[in-house]
Formats: C-alpha cells, sequence, structure tokens
C-alpha cells in the first residue's frame, strides 16, 4: 500500500528587499525517495496554485515541489501586474532557489520549472546564475511577444514616461486550453489578474531576444516543451532558442497542435511524458 500523499502547505517568505510572498510547499510521500526538488515559476496574472496537478505528478517522481506566487500577483504583496526594478523577478527567483538550497541535502539536485512569464524569469536567472541550478523545464516561454503596430508604438513610450501605468495585458482566455474547463476556471478565480504596467511589459519585450541570443551557449541542462499553436506566446521565440542551442544540454518538443499552458491542454500525457522521460535520463 503507497503512503498517504502529504498535504501542502502555505507560507509567507519575505524576499530580500522586504515584500511578503506567498509559498505553497508540495512534499513528496513520507518514505519516498527525494530524487530532486522543482522551484515551480508561474506564468502572467495568475499564481503557482493552478499547478497543483503539475507538482502532485513531480511528487509521484520523487521530486518535492517549492512553488510561489511572483511579486503583484495571487496572494502575495506588491501591485498587480507591477514591477518596482528590471530585475525584480529574477532576483525574486534567486531569493527562493537559495531558499531551497539551504534546507535542501546535500548532492540533491536542485531545478526550476517556469512557465510563460516565469518561463521567462527562469531563462534569465539560468543565464545570470548557471552554477546555482541543475536542471531548467521551460513550458511556453515568453521569448517572443505577439504585438501589433500600436502596442510597439505603446512600449516604445510608455516605459520611458508612465513605467507604472498598468493597463489589460490582452490575454485571451480561450487561447488557454483546448479544454473548456480550464477557461471556465481561469475566467471565475479570484487570485488571477490582467494588469501588467509598462515597465514588466518592457522587461518581457527586451529580455525574451537576450535569452535566445544566449542560446548557442547555453549554461544549464534544459527541457524545453512549448505549443505550435500558441496564440498567446509566439512559439517563433522557442523556436529560435532550440534551433541554436547545443543539442546536448538543451532537449526541445515542440507540440503542434496545443495551446499555451500544455500541462492544462485536454489530452496533456505526451507532455507529462515527455517531462517524465526527460528527469529520468537525468536526475
Amino acid at each position: 500500500m503507497s503512503a498517504p500523499v502529504p498535504p501542502s502547505t502555505l507560507t509567507t517568505f519575505t524576499a530580500s528587499d522586504g515584500d511578503n510572498l506567498a509559498v505553497q510547499d508540495w512534499p513528496v510521500a513520507e518514505g519516498a525517495e527525494l530524487r530532486g526538488v522543482v522551484v515551480l515559476v508561474h506564468g502572467l496574472g495568475e499564481h503557482a496554485g493552478r499547478y497543483e496537478h503539475v507538482a502532485r505528478r513531480l511528487n509521484q517522481w520523487g521530486f518535492a515541489v517549492r512553488g510561489y506566487d511572483q511579486y503583484g500577483h495571487g496572494e502575495s504583496g506588491g501591485v498587480r501586474g507591477g514591477l518596482p526594478s528590471p530585475m525584480r523577478l529574477v532576483d525574486d527567483l534567486g531569493d527562493m532557489v537559495d531558499s531551497v538550497r539551504a534546507r535542501t541535502p546535500e548532492g540533491i539536485p536542485v531545478l526550476v520549472l517556469g512557465h510563460s512569464l516565469g518561463g521567462l524569469v527562469a531563462a534569465c536567472y539560468a543565464v545570470a546564475h548557471p552554477a546555482r541550478i541543475d536542471g531548467l523545464i521551460l513550458s511556453s516561454p515568453a521569448l517572443a511577444t505577439r504585438l501589433n503596430g500600436f502596442q510597439k508604438l505603446l512600449l516604445g513610450v510608455l516605459p520611458h514616461i508612465a513605467p507604472r501605468l498598468r493597463v489589460g495585458n490582452g490575454l485571451e482566455p480561450r487561447w488557454l486550453s483546448h479544454d473548456p474547463a480550464v477557461e471556465a476556471a481561469y475566467r471565475s478565480d479570484p487570485l488571477v489578474h490582467d494588469r501588467i504596467s509598462a515597465g514588466l511589459a518592457l522587461f518581457i519585450a527586451e529580455s525574451g531576444p537576450r535569452v535566445v541570443a544566449h542560446a548557442p551557449l547555453w549554461p544549464v541542462e534544459t527541457l524545453l516543451l512549448y505549443a505550435g499553436a500558441d496564440r498567446l506566446v509566439d512559439p517563433v521565440g522557442s523556436r529560435a532558442f532550440s534551433s541554436t542551442a547545443p543539442p546536448r544540454r538543451v532537449t526541445c518538443h515542440c507540440f503542434d497542435e496545443l495551446y499555451h499552458e500544455i500541462f492544462n491542454e485536454a489530452d496533456s500525457r505526451p507532455v507529462f511524458d515527455a517531462l517524465q522521460r526527460w528527469l529520468a535520463e537525468r536526475f
């Protein structure tokens, strides 16, 4: 008989600048072998609680998970969709990785899994601090944006004259997944918001190309999973990254028919299978 699944725990983490971040931990079952710890970074406008099913799947494979609500998201402090400094989200991830490292037994790998905006934040962190993590999983990372001419004009002006101005992020929930239940849950979730500041928009627009430019010398064992039919994040960024990244360092899977939230798709089995294979081969 398998050991009972321990409940997740909710705590508060104080970032280096004093702001509070909401943290959720999903431990492995009591007595199970701990193969690694995964730090989970969610996407724009959402929160870590939406990844319960992902965390539980990782628990089954022997990986403990620590997710957190990024600054200005979910139950964490900060202005919804705001960004007080250009590298704030990356610095917060660094604080979270350091806290996980401090409480994880020596020899146990620490990985980061980031989705969408979280994937971009995680990739930026990997470029800056490759030695501090043992593996990286990118899910539909925001490496390229979908902007029309007017949005590009605003992005060229607003961050310089009104970096704290917040507008709707333009994400259409119907393009999250082919599963209508995912859209309905997203729309009714009180912790989901649709705000984005000019400063955060600029971070996304500028950081994606910088990450792609680093691909030829990519420093971290990475699994890139992205949706070929993504209408929220342009998959051209992931294609550009994978085309120049060293294949021995970066494993890439494109799911041609899937929408943005690949772990929430009507049939997500191929995505979880690819993740499990990669983890089994390396950890």
